[in-house]
């Protein structure tokens, strides 16, 4: 057996030492599970934008307008297939910046059969937005087997995207939030 010397000894040492933190260095950020390759399907739920105070079907404000925006350049990089939208104004106007930007149509669904349209997207494959409302977002999200988070504070809050993600019957999701 060979003795080290004192410097060979802690050469190893730093070695050993270096090799076992980067092992143990924190990541930086979430994987992106949106982006890996197994995935069946991908399905991003949003409510939609910012709305006016009109009693029947608003639509947006300026800053509505402003969050479309912000939610096309968030799935710009994103392959969707789909869209789908609430027959509301503000949905509808919600969905148009990214729907003009990949060039696809917008699908209607109604918000009031939840489970028959959670049912329906889970047979699509493909990465796929959805456009809804603080109501149903959440629920929208669990009955596709992703979280549904705390309630949406429906007069404040419009950045909350779920990012559900599906690998044959196994759903991943997270909760991230978009915009200014």
């Amino acid at each position: 057996m060979t003795l080290l010397s004192r410097s060979q000894f802690l050469k190893m040492a730093g070695l050993g030492i270096a090799i076992l933190m980067m092992g143990c260095s924190p990541k930086t950020s979430a994987p992106d599970i949106a982006t890996e390759s197994s995935a069946d399907a991908v399905y991003y739920l949003v409510r939609h934008a910012e709305k006016t105070k009109v009693k029947d079907d608003p639509g947006l404000t300026e800053a509505g307008y402003k969050r479309a925006r912000d939610l096309a350049a968030r799935l710009a990089d994103v392959p969707l297939t789909k869209i789908y939208s609430s027959d509301y104004i503000r949905t509808r106007d919600t969905a148009a910046p990214i729907a003009k930007a990949k060039g696809l149509d917008v699908g209607i669904y109604d918000p009031s059969t939840l489970e028959d349209f959670a049912a329906l997207l889970l047979r699509e494959s493909g990465h796929i937005l959805v456009v809804g409302h603080s109501n149903t977002t959440p629920p929208l999200s669990a009955f596709m087997g992703g979280e549904p988070g705390t309630p949406i504070v429906e007069a404040t809050e419009y950045n909350r995207l779920y990012v559900l993600r599906r690998e044959g019957e196994n759903m991943t999701s997270v909760i991230e939030t978009f915009g200014d």
